[in-house]
């Protein structure tokens, strides 16, 4: 009987081992979470060896991954991560502010037991499997034990280890069912009324934490959590009886969460089950005897020829059309079913940000071998709330804060209308929104077309320099209005390309300004009406601390601008920007480009791009260089280390070297590169990158940061 204990539930893998070579047989088995998935993959037909071999490479921090790997996302779904975390969204549904109901995702864990459970998917009765088997999970409406006998065996034991708060609950034949580990962890009950005479009980149960760990509302949640199962554990050991055996491995400090050290675990079941040897060898077999179980068990467990695919069906979604996305899927009716191309289809209906779950599983139907994928909609959408934060100081007077909201609703409309807005509070207050539609029926995907109309707001605050000095000259607000109308096409999961029409207008208006002789030119209004064409390739794995991948922006416009006097001037605008990332373990280069150009009125004064701050020639002041054209580059470095602090996804140390003017042409401001470095300790944190850095420029000074957001 095995035990529930997360990670250290890994440590029955090792006891299997020793079973085996000991030739004792196993007749039954009953385990709970944990012990449920290493039992119910022994049962259908594993041997301890191929679990080892399965379970030793394993990324464990991708399986449990919430996020779908970026490169896979559709552009939108990566512009929303480019601006704003993933890590925290909030949802709202029938008028109610809701949360996710999960903290990791079980989409990786799914995928696995359908791969090693595919041979045995026709047996609905677990008495009929390689070894009879029962999963123990709990009623969450009733409180009751739910001993899952029967069904489809991935389910069952993916329901079983439904950990509270760690992954969302199961819906199964009716009922809500959560981790087995709250009414029976140790489910000695159960083999007994399974026929098992002779118990072999495993229990790795995570032991009661120290008074050291109950300062935080998780750490008491945790507590209670393993007060309730170590009841159940005493009362499923006071059962035992002189026949049956215990094994408890010795994990000490080793938590359930401890899954990287998979291969400790399993050393300590065999160093355990192999200390308690001389009391399992009364239950081996002859070799012939356990040679004629095991190839009863192997016959019984034997792969049966992949299916042919004979139909594909969407089911669970009431929001949504996962079917738009059939013409994308490996998997087609007339190719033979392939696990991978089943794994690889789920993520990329996972990729469309809309569902909690999706799972696939081959069922006999009329029209033949059917795969089926099982599409959850979030319970906390179809509106969606992430929120970021942009903070500095450079610790010599210059700060700024801004809070960022977004919000998004997906499904508008049946054919997959999408509404964004974007509202920041602070220094830079914005308002963004737009409506965004798919045209031809196909909402995210490279077969159609789309249509989007969006407008913004903004005001800024430009503070101006002298060039050379970087002595302060003044400040000016800048605020602006634009609106745009799109025609575009994605371009799968690589990203899209859009062209429209862009109408802006902007005013700047002096805060403070040392040299008076020029007040008049800022308290004026521009218009600007261009035709536009943006086109972005992203396939960065994270959009900070990039660790591989690449990000190619381009965008051109070309019009006409009118000035406060009414005259009209020829306006046109390139823009060009590259970021790419590769690693070596723990090391990562970066490089990254800019490339602007323009041709604005003289008479606006402000060039429209500049340069200086964090990352931007570091050590300048942000905003220092200004012109009508810009070229910029950076080689960065970072390294990620071991500890990542708590709600971070790492913390890194790093460096830069960037070099880079802004100029305005015919002007002597173009002559020379400006020079600068930086060194910094960073994390990815849920409201945005975290930075404490020194910035140095030669002919800019120095300059120490505090940054969270995007430099």
């Amino acid at each position: 009987m095995l035990s529930g204990g997360g990670a250290r539930g890994l440590a029955h893998v090792g006891v299997l081992k020793v079973l085996e070579r000991e030739r004792i047989p196993v007749d039954f088995v009953a385990g709970t979470s944990m012990g449920a998935i290493i039992g119910g993959l022994y049962a259908s037909g594993s041997t301890a060896q191929a679990l080892e071999q399965e379970l030793l490479p394993l990324s464990w921090e991708r399986l449990f991954a919430s996020r779908v790997d970026r490169q896979h996302l559709s552009q939108r779904r990566k512009e929303e991560d480019f601006e704003f975390s993933a890590a925290i969204e909030l949802g709202m549904r029938d008028g109610e502010v809701r949360l996710p109901d999960s903290t990791l995702s079980s989409r990786g864990l799914e995928a696995l037991l359908r791969r090693h459970t595919l041979s045995v998917r026709h047996q609905q009765n677990f008495d009929h499997l390689p070894i009879p088997f029962r999963a123990i999970a709990t009623d969450l409406e009733t409180g009751e034990q739910r001993v899952l006998a029967k069904g489809d065996l991935a389910m069952a034991l993916r329901s079983s280890m439904s950990v509270p708060g760690v992954f969302s609950p199961v819906e199964l034949e009716g009922r809500i069912l959560g981790d087995g580990g709250l009414v029976n962890n140790l489910p000695i009950d159960v083999a007994r009324q399974m026929g098992a005479n002779h118990i072999i009980a495993v229990n790795v149960g995570t032991p009661l934490a120290a008074r050291s760990t109950l300062t935080s509302v998780l750490g008491v949640t945790a507590q209670m959590i393993n007060i309730l199962t170590e009841q159940n554990v005493r009362r499923s050991l006071e059962s035992l009886g002189a026949q049956d055996v215990l094994i408890a491995p010795e994990l000490g400090p080793l938590s359930a969460t401890d899954f990287n050290s998979a291969r400790e675990f399993i050393e300590q079941g065999e160093r355990a089950a192999s200390a308690l040897i001389e009391k399992l060898r009364p239950l081996a077999l002859s070799p012939k005897a356990y040679a004629a179980w095991r190839a009863q068990r192997l016959a019984r467990g034997a792969n049966e020829a992949a299916p042919r695919i004979a139909a594909l069906a969407f089911e669970g979604s009431a929001l949504t059309r996962p079917e738009q996305w059939e013409p994308r899927l490996h998997s087609q009716p007339g190719k033979v079913f392939n696990s991978a191309d089943a794994e690889r289809d789920a993520r990329l209906l996972a990729s469309s940000g809309d569902y909690e779950r999706v799972d696939y599983h081959v069922e006999s139907r009329t029209a033949g071998d059917t795969l089926v994928f099982l599409t959850e909609d979030k319970s906390w959408g179809p509106n969606y709330f992430r929120m970021g934060l942009d903070l500095s100081t450079d610790f010599s007077g210059e700060s700024s804060f801004n809070l960022r909201i977004s919000h998004n609703r997906h499904w508008l409309t049946n054919s997959g209308t999408e509404w964004r807005n974007q509202i920041s509070l602070g220094r830079t207050p914005k308002l963004f929104s737009e409506l965004y539609q798919p045209l031809g029926g196909h909402s995210n995907t490279s077969t159609g077309w789309f249509a989007s109309g969006w407008s913004e707001i903004e005001r800024r605050q430009i503070k101006l320099y002298d060039r050379d000095t970087g002595s302060g000259l003044g400040s000016v607000s800048r605020t602006s209005g634009s609106a745009g109308l799109d025609l575009g096409q994605p371009w799968g999961q690589w990203g899209e390309v859009r062209l429209g029409v862009v109408t802006q207008l902007w005013r700047f208006t002096p805060e403070l300004l040392i040299f008076p002789s020029d007040q008049n030119a800022y308290f004026k209004t521009w218009h600007e009406v261009s035709l536009r064409l943006k086109a972005v390739v992203d396939q960065l794995d994270y959009v900070s601390f990039p660790q591989n991948g690449y990000r190619l922006s381009f965008e051109a416009a070309r019009g006409r601008v009118r000035g406060p006097d009414q005259t009209q001037a020829q306006a046109r605008r390139v823009e060009l920007v590259a970021t790419s990332a590769k690693s070596w373990g723990a090391h990562t280069l970066t490089g990254h480009m800019r490339l602007f150009d323009s041709q604005e009125s003289k008479e606006t004064t402000l060039g429209p791009y500049s340069l200086g701050g964090f990352q931007q020639l570091s050590g300048y002041q942000p905003g220092q260089l200004l012109g009508e054209r810009l070229a910029f580059a950076r080689l960065g470095y970072h390294r990620r280390l071991l500890e990542a602090p708590l709600l971070t996804r790492g913390l890194f140390v790093g460096g830069s070297l960037e070099v880079g003017n802004a100029w305005d042409p015919g002007k002597s401001n173009h002559k020379g590169a400006h020079w600068a470095s930086s060194i910094f300790i960073g994390a990815d944190t849920g409201l945005g990158p975290l930075y404490l850095a020194l910035g140095y420029a030669p002919k800019g000074g120095s300059a120490v940061y505090l940054f969270i957001g995007r430099p």
